[in-house]
């Protein structure tokens, strides 16, 4: 497993919470979260509670401002980084990676098998929507934009009817993908 410290203030100052795993809900142990800790793994970081609202990718490192950090390559997609309420540990994988996506809901219209990252979907398979996936293999990151830009989501082995129903807040359009294969 791995670990991770919230602070509530900025540059690691004020309360702090660690979680190991998977953590729905920290908002009844801190206010706010102005900084944390990776010391092992890599973590999605979402806006609100149960996993819901923004993402964004967390490997081991240190973040001392959220806020400033949120317009750095690293961290983005998330809005407004002061309200992490929840976070999920992203267990490594080794071996293949694979995902199918669809055009269309419900595994409909245009279908494509993925084993290696996407950074532009519309130049690579003409598909201009992502609208459901099978992820067979590994773990994922899927990015609103071209060139992994824009909003992101965590993509684990699952069926995924509809990204509306995958968690996604807002737009549910996707434009490329990159597996996560960091060793955290």
């Amino acid at each position: 497993m791995g670990r991770i410290t919230f602070y509530e203030d900025k540059n690691f100052q004020g309360r702090s919470y660690d979680c190991s795993s998977d953590c729905s809900d920290f908002s009844g142990h801190l206010s706010r979260s102005g900084s944390c800790r990776v010391e092992s793994g890599c973590f999605m970081a979402y806006e609100r509670p149960a996993y819901a609202g923004s993402q964004v990718f967390l490997r081991r490192g240190e973040y001392p401002d959220f806020q400033r950090m949120s317009s750095m390559s690293g961290m983005m997609g998330m809005t407004n980084m002061d309200n992490v309420r929840s976070c999920r540990f992203i267990p490594m994988h080794r071996g293949q990676f694979r995902m199918r996506i669809y055009e269309k809901e419900n595994f409909g219209g245009q279908m494509h098998e993925m084993m290696d990252d996407c950074d532009n979907m519309m130049e690579r398979y003409r598909m201009s929507e992502c609208q459901s996936c099978n992820v067979m293999d590994g773990h994922w990151l899927m990015y609103e934009q071209p060139s992994y830009r824009g909003r992101m989501m965590y993509m684990r082995p699952g069926e995924y009817r509809s990204m509306r129903d995958a968690g996604t807040s807002g737009s549910t359009r996707f434009n490329s993908f990159r597996r996560i294969m960091d060793m955290c």
